[in-house]
C-alpha cells in the first residue's frame, strides 16, 4: 500500500462541507426498490449515493458493512459503525495499531488490502461494501454482485470528500457533521497552542517517510498528512513544491539534506535497514541538518500518520503535533 497513498479548510469551509453532505443526503431520498439491493439481509428501503462508478442504491440504514481499505475502516468506526468485515493492512497488527482492540474486536479479516477474498466477503452477507476505485475498481463487477458497492475515486488527499461519501452511504450524515465540526475546532485549538496563525505559518515542517523497496519520500501537499499540516496552518519548505503530482519528492540517502526544515517528522514503512532509515539517520548529512541540531526531529507512527487516512487518525495526529511542537 505504499505507492498508492495519494483543503485547507477554515470554519467557512466546514459550513460548505456540511451543506454538501446534506445535499448528498437529500439527493439520496429513500426509495422502495427491493431489486436494487443485493447481499444478505438488505432492506428494501434504499437511497441513492453518487460514487466513482455512478449512482448506487444502498440501504438507508446498512447493518452489515464490509470495508476494504484503511480509510473506509476509519470512517466507519469514526461514525459509530463497526464493520462485520475488513481487509488487513500490510502490518504486523493486521488492522492499524492506532485503533484499539475494542474498536476492531469482532471484525472478520477478509484478506489483504489489495487482494480481498471475495468468498469471505460473500459469506458475511454484507448489505454494503465500501472501498475506492483506485484500490478495487477492477473487482467492482464481482463486488456489486455481493452487495451494493460504494467506491470513491481515490484515497489519501481526498479523504475529507470521501468521508462525506462514506457517511452518506452509511446513513450517518448528522454524525458526520459533528465530526467535521469537531475537527475544525481541534485544528483551531492546535493553531492557537502554537502561538496563532502567523507563528504557525512561520514554522516550516517536513514529513519524511522511509519506505522499504523505494526512495525516501519528502511529502508534498497533495496527500493526507499534507492536508492535516495545512489545516493547522503550518509552513512548508520550498522543496515540497517540487513533489511529483504534489505527492512526494523522492530522494536517496545522499540527498537527505534537501529535507531540512524547522521541524522534521519521520516515519518508516517496513524494515529500518531495508528502508534506508538506519543508514540515513546515522549519516553526517542527517546529523548536520538544522532540525536535527535543534532537536526538532520527531519519529512518528507510520500506521497513524500515513496509513490511517481518516478523522479518528487525524485527531490523534493533531494531539501529537501539538505536544511535539510546543516542547
Amino acid at each position: 500500500m505504499t505507492g498508492s497513498l495519494r483543503s485547507r479548510r477554515g470554519l467557512a469551509a466546514v459550513s460548505f462541507a456540511l451543506t454538501t453532505a446534506l445535499a448528498l443526503s437529500a439527493c439520496g431520498a429513500s426509495d422502495s426498490d427491493s431489486d436494487a439491493v443485493s447481499g444478505g439481509g438488505a432492506s428494501a428501503d434504499t437511497h441513492t449515493v453518487s460514487t466513482a462508478m455512478g449512482n448506487v442504491k444502498v440501504p438507508v440504514a446498512p447493518k452489515r458493512v464490509v470495508v476494504l481499505d484503511t480509510a473506509e475502516l476509519d470512517s466507519a468506526l469514526t461514525l459509530g459503525v463497526k464493520p462485520v468485515g475488513a481487509t488487513h493492512a500490510d502490518v504486523d497488527s493486521g488492522f492499524l495499531s492506532y485503533l484499539s482492540e475494542d474498536q476492531v474486536a469482532g471484525i472478520k479479516d477478509v484478506g489483504a488490502l489489495m487482494t480481498p477474498n471475495l468468498e469471505s466477503i460473500a459469506a458475511l452477507k454484507p448489505d454494503l461494501i465500501l472501498t475506492s476505485k483506485i484500490r478495487h475498481g477492477d473487482k467492482y463487477d464481482e463486488l456489486k454482485k455481493i452487495a451494493p458497492t460504494v467506491m470513491t475515486e481515490n484515497t489519501g488527499f481526498t479523504w475529507k470528500e470521501n468521508f462525506q461519501t462514506h457517511a452518506n452511504a452509511l446513513g450517518k450524515v448528522p454524525e458526520a457533521e459533528k465530526v467535521i465540526s469537531d475537527y475544525a475546532a481541534h485544528t483551531a485549538k492546535v493553531t492557537e497552542a502554537l502561538g496563532g496563525k502567523e507563528k504557525a505559518a512561520a514554522t516550516e515542517v517536513n514529513m519524511v517517510r522511509f519506505v522499504e523497496g523505494a526512495d525516501i519520500r519528502i511529502y508534498g501537499k497533495q496527500n493526507y498528512i499534507g492536508t492535516v499540516l495545512a489545516d493547522i496552518g503550518l509552513g512548508r519548505p520550498a522543496i515540497v513544491d517540487k513533489a511529483k503530482d504534489g505527492f512526494s519528492y523522492d530522494v536517496s540517502p545522499e540527498k537527505i539534506d534537501l529535507a531540512d526544515a524547522d521541524v522534521i517528522f519521520h516515519s518508516t514503512y517496513g524494515d529500518a535497514k531495508k528502508s534506508k532509515e538506519t543508514q540515513t539517520v546515522g549519516s553526517g548529512l542527517w546529523k548536520n541538518m538544522a532540525a536535527v541540531k535543534n532537536d526538532k526531529v520527531f519519529p512518528v507512527d507510520d500506521e497513524l500518520w500515513i496509513q490511517g487516512i481518516g478523522y479518528t487518525a487525524a485527531g490523534k495526529i493533531l494531539d501529537e503535533l501539538q505536544a511535539d511542537l510546543t516542547k
